[in-house]
């Protein structure tokens, strides 16, 4: 039987069969519990895995099936505990979840504000991932979003916006037959947004982590399935919760790939000198000229400077102090 992985939790994955979830939401989605086969080695097994499933999978009070094969994955969205490689924590790779379609930064504009840091941070394992991003702006009733979007104007990163009472129409419209993983730090209302995008979702995470006696960590993932919209007959996706993703370590992603997270550069190192590492002591480096000219945004060339000095292990190597929002300054302080 083949399956979608939707929880995984100290060696027991929940899965549900392949075309159980049509017309089905919340907690009432029939799930199986199944260990993973022996035959498989030390390969992973993650959130959003196609699984190929033997044994009992009728779902019952007890039952355990096995996991046998792991389908080739679409997407690997990945990330290390340190930016530089030659650490331990940054030769420690983790796969966050595999076939996702987006990624979804959820940041607010105020209380606490945006930290452009973190979301040039995940655009860039975006990017690596081959994952779309998408942009979601909270609190839009606490401040307007022209700074942000204006930090952003070049890269034509698709956006919604927020409130308290907001219609959730255009967000749910862009996830619709998706697997979209959701990312924030504390505050910025990613729990609030889930809750309101799945309102079973307090229930459904209860079921699928039961296995684990009941406990969603801070570190686990979790696939819940986005009720279907009236009147439409289409499916309606998926939104995986990852709590526990406060910063992502980019040491997995090369200095040739972390450029192309910054689109809105590109362009500007056709004049760099043969083996421009476009850092600050690269006299010649075409960046500067390039945003000498208006080209690009000044704090775009500095944050991907700070990601390179990170990578060579200056600075904050584990990318848990980037720069605040737009309208700050180069102010820096915790992810949290």
């Amino acid at each position: 039987m083949d399956g979608f992985v939707i929880a995984v939790d100290r060696g027991r994955y929940t899965c549900v069969l392949s075309g159980a979830e049509r017309g089905v939401v919340g907690a009432e989605l029939p799930t199986v519990t199944a260990m993973r086969a022996r035959e498989l080695g030390r390969k992973s097994v993650v959130v959003g895995d196609r699984v190929s499933l033997v044994g009992d999978t009728s779902g019952a009070e007890g039952a355990l099936a096995r996991i046998v094969r792991i389908a080739e994955r679409r997407s690997v969205l990945r990330r290390t505990a340190d930016d530089d490689e030659t650490t331990a924590e940054g030769r420690l790779e983790r796969v966050v979840v595999a076939n996702a379609d987006q990624l979804v930064i959820v940041s607010a504009l105020a209380d606490p504000p945006p930290r452009t840091g973190f979301i040039d941070r995940c655009l860039v394992a975006a990017y690596d991932a081959d994952v779309e991003p998408l942009l979601c702006l909270t609190k839009a009733d606490l401040a307007g979003p022209e700074e942000v979007l204006g930090y952003y104007t070049e890269l034509e990163l698709p956006y919604v916006l927020n409130r308290p009472d907001s219609d959730l129409a255009a967000l749910r419209a862009l996830l619709s037959g998706k697997v979209s993983v959701l990312v924030g730090h504390s505050g910025v209302g990613k729990s609030t947004l889930v809750n309101r995008l799945v309102p079973d979702a307090l229930r459904a995470v209860g079921v699928v982590s039961a296995i684990g006696r009941g406990r969603h960590t801070s570190t686990s993932a979790v696939a819940l399935r986005l009720p279907p919209v009236p009147g439409v007959d289409t499916d309606p996706g998926w939104i995986i919760d990852t709590p526990g993703i406060r910063s992502f370590g980019l040491a997995h992603v090369s200095a040739d790939s972390l450029l192309h997270g910054f689109p809105d550069l590109v362009e500007g190192t056709v004049d760099c000198p043969p083996n421009c590492q476009h850092t600050t002591d690269e006299a010649a480096c075409g960046l500067d000229a390039w945003v000498a000219a208006g080209k690009a945004d000044p704090r775009r060339l500095a944050s991907y400077r700070r990601l390179l000095a990170s990578r060579a292990g200056e600075g904050d190597s584990r990318g848990e102090s980037d720069q605040r929002g737009p309208g700050e300054g180069d102010r820096r302080g915790p992810d949290e």
